[in-house]
């Protein structure tokens, strides 16, 4: 099984609704009679983890660092709902808006300077392919980017942000 990172932008309303009633997120982004939509949700594939390490130097066993919060808030939607692998995480509009200013500085560079594929297989970050060496850092890169993409829409639009694993 694989663990796939997602981003769902949604409007302050949209993540109330969710807040006050989770079944309504589940329903959105599982429903098979709804056309999906493919600009949102937005998936990173397994790049999740090994862009945690980069932010932070560790992996999700270690979610103290302030940028953990970009794919992992701490604050979730219901912390009894599975959707997939465990409960959606969320960021209300003022929380991405201070993330994206966070993460809007992080170059390419920045993160090639971060990448270490021995510290990353002895740590067992998630998807464990790096040994792969600069292929296994451009998936990184190119998830990172998608991140990035997102959370400055999120900010033009005045969006919060949901994150989960499936």
């Amino acid at each position: 099984m694989s663990m796939i990172g997602n981003l769902l932008r949604v409007t302050k309303t949209e993540l109330e609704e969710y807040l006050n009633d989770s079944s309504l997120l589940e329903a959105r982004l599982y429903d098979e009679n709804e056309e999906p939509d493919y600009l949102n949700p937005d998936d990173i594939d397994k790049a999740w983890e090994g862009i945690l390490f980069l932010l932070t130097g560790n992996g999700i066993s270690a979610m103290d660092h302030p940028l953990t919060k970009v794919l992992f808030s701490g604050q979730l939607i219901d912390e009894n709902q599975d959707l997939g692998y465990g409960p959606a995480h969320y960021l209300t509009p003022e929380e991405v808006v201070d993330l994206n200013n966070q993460i809007a500085e992080i170059t390419i560079t920045d993160l090639k300077a971060k990448f270490n594929p021995e510290k990353m297989t002895e740590l067992g970050i998630y998807p464990e392919i790096w040994a792969e060496g600069d292929d296994a850092f451009d998936y990184l890169a190119d998830n990172f980017l998608a991140i990035q993409k997102m959370y400055t829409e999120a900010v033009r639009n005045g969006e919060g942000m949901i994150t989960y694993l499936n």
